[in-house]
């Protein structure tokens, strides 16, 4: 494993919908269980991608020129609402998604929201700890459609 160097976060766009959909669908397809459902996420599109920009930000982190995190946002009940955090496979466990939060929290702030959620699956307890670690707490537990258990989690971290 080689030391990235100087990672780059900068806002994403329109531009780099294709880009953040390959990263999305990669890094969602290599998660640490498989899902049921299967993630939304393994469909993401350039479109769908795009898309989500008349409505919402983002933010990508870069090594080297080359694109190995994003994150996207939009307003969601009063919050910023975090979702589709990638990281490239081999770029995991270097504290870029911890870098991609930081920068949702700087858009949340810029934009007046007092308040981040997000929603993490029951079965991805890796990821769960991860957003605990960064201030998240468990808010609400929720089903997918068809599932009459929880299938995920509603985190929410509350900004002073």
């Amino acid at each position: 494993m080689t030391r990235d160097r100087d990672p780059l976060t900068r806002a994403a766009g329109v531009g780099d919908a294709a880009a953040i959909a390959d990263l999305v669908r990669l890094a969602f397809s290599t998660q640490s269980r498989p899902t049921n459902p299967p993630s939304s996420a393994l469909g993401e599109t350039a479109a769908t991608i795009a898309a989500h920009f008349a409505a919402g930000g983002g933010a990508v982190l870069e090594v080297d020129g080359v694109m190995v995190g994003a994150v996207l946002w939009n307003e969601e009940d009063g919050a910023l609402y975090i979702g589709r955090l990638s990281i490239h496979p081999e770029h995991r466990r270097r504290g870029f998604a911890r870098a991609l939060v930081a920068e949702a929290e700087h858009a949340a702030r810029r934009l007046g929201f007092t308040r981040m959620t997000l929603g993490v699956r029951l079965e991805l307890d890796d990821n769960r700890r991860l957003f605990k670690s960064c201030g998240f707490e468990d808010k609400e537990f929720r089903s997918h459609e068809g599932f009459s258990e929880p299938t995920w989690v509603l985190m929410e971290r509350r900004l002073t």
